[in-house]
């Protein structure tokens, strides 16, 4: 027994198209975040009174660099998800709605890029 209509069954479609893929977007960076952000924070701590040449140092290291890029698109990935679903439950407006995503979207893409950027920068040398 389906609770969906026959029309959306006919059609193929759930009541949003791809809500559950959204979720599920939401789900697994959240499950991948929790590891990285673990490594994130006690490799932070553990160099806490580190100079500069041995922060470098480690973040020349190519582990670091591959996990500290796959924690920040995880991160501003799983964090344009959670900003997308507010938006859409709180903000009525229509127009406000759709600029408040495409800034949103914007913003978070700028920052991965940048966070990327800066990672790759260091970890090749080129600092």
């Amino acid at each position: 027994m389906s609770l969906r209509s026959p029309l959306s069954q006919a059609r193929g479609l759930g009541s949003a198209k791809d809500g559950v893929g959204h979720w599920w977007a939401q789900r697994l960076t959240a499950l991948a975040l929790v590891p990285l952000s673990l490594w994130f924070v006690f490799s932070v701590a553990h160099y806490r009174v580190a100079d500069y040449g041995t922060m470098l140092a480690w973040l020349h290291n190519p582990y670091v660099a591959v996990a500290l890029v796959l924690y920040f698109i995880a991160l501003f990935y799983h964090s344009a998800l959670g900003v997308q679903v507010v938006v859409e439950d709180y903000v009525a407006n229509e127009a406000a709605k759709l600029t408040l995503l495409v800034l949103a979207k914007f913003f978070h893409f700028a920052l991965a890029a940048a966070s990327v950027f800066a990672v790759l920068k260091i970890a090749f040398g080129a600092y």
